[in-house]
């Protein structure tokens, strides 16, 4: 799937959120997006996904509406449209996604809710399966079978049941926020197979964000910097060269915050000195 983002604005009271002027994904590119609290990763994601609504610009989805997992990404024999999310609702069917918790039905068994979602997608029961044991070591023998509500579940598990959810009517685009969260090494290693895995054999976009740069880096074709909700860097990431790039920013800004700080507390301590030389000196 290609995405276009024009002049995409979102403001909260006085807080621009998002403001970007331009991007554009192409068919079968795994984007990570970074930045510090607050850069506007997860607001982004949710104008995309209709979740918010934008105060300015749009944002245009293009999708191949007889799309199989021989076609996808090639623009072979599929029919494309182009659609904005706001105005449509043609994508979601082509779309998959987790952001947080709030996506998952808690009451249910996972079974229950993987079936439920399979049965909105149109996926019969033999694929659902097929493709629920082809993520089981994801799942990691913790899922299924276990006759526990989700919301009985550990916080990494609840992470797990929502990617798998996400992944299993093998959409075009597969949007994921911080999706190494609450995951142990081993099941933060198998998801960065399983994603590129995914990305390589259907072609799919995959954008996903991320506070780990390391894993980011490892998984993503290309990186999206975002500071303040701006596209502050957008690099290449063939063989992942972004890695020298993304950690020299992350340290320059990390010691012009502390230089800024000691600065602050010195003023501070100068301010506190000269009053107490003044309390002495009328004593």
């Amino acid at each position: 799937m290609q995405i276009t983002i024009s002049q995409l604005k979102k403001a909260f009271n006085d807080n621009m959120a998002v403001n970007i002027d331009s991007l554009h994904v192409n068919d079968g590119e795994i984007i990570g997006l970074v930045g510090n609290n607050g850069a506007g990763k997860t607001t982004m994601f949710r104008l995309m996904l209709d979740l918010l609504k934008a105060d300015n610009g749009y944002v245009d989805l293009t999708f191949c509406t007889n799309a199989n997992e021989q076609t996808q990404g090639t623009g072979d024999a599929a029919d494309t449209i182009t659609v904005d999310p706001a105005k449509m609702e043609d994508w979601k069917r082509y779309t998959g996604a987790y952001i947080d918790d709030s996506f998952l039905i808690d009451f249910l068994l996972p079974e229950e809710y993987f079936e439920f979602i399979a049965k909105v997608c149109g996926i019969d029961n033999d694929t659902m399966r097929q493709r629920l044991d082809e993520m089981e070591r994801f799942m990691g023998g913790e899922i299924m079978g276990k006759k526990k509500l989700i919301r009985d579940y550990s916080a990494g598990n609840k992470q797990k049941i929502g990617i798998v959810a996400a992944m299993l009517n093998h959409p075009q685009l597969l949007i994921l926020d911080e999706p190494f969260n609450f995951l142990d090494p081993s099941s933060q290693n198998i998801l960065k197979q399983m994603l590129t895995h995914y990305n390589q054999t259907t072609g799919a976009t995959v954008l996903l964000s991320s506070h780990n740069l390391q894993h980011t880096v490892d998984v993503s074709s290309r990186i999206v910097l975002l500071e303040h909700g701006v596209i502050v860097k957008d690099l290449a990431n063939s063989n992942g060269c972004a890695d020298k790039e993304l950690e020299h920013y992350f340290m320059v800004g990390a010691t012009e915050e502390q230089t800024e700080e000691e600065t602050e507390g010195k003023a501070e301590e100068e301010t506190v000195g000269k009053a107490e030389e003044k309390q002495e000196g009328q004593a």
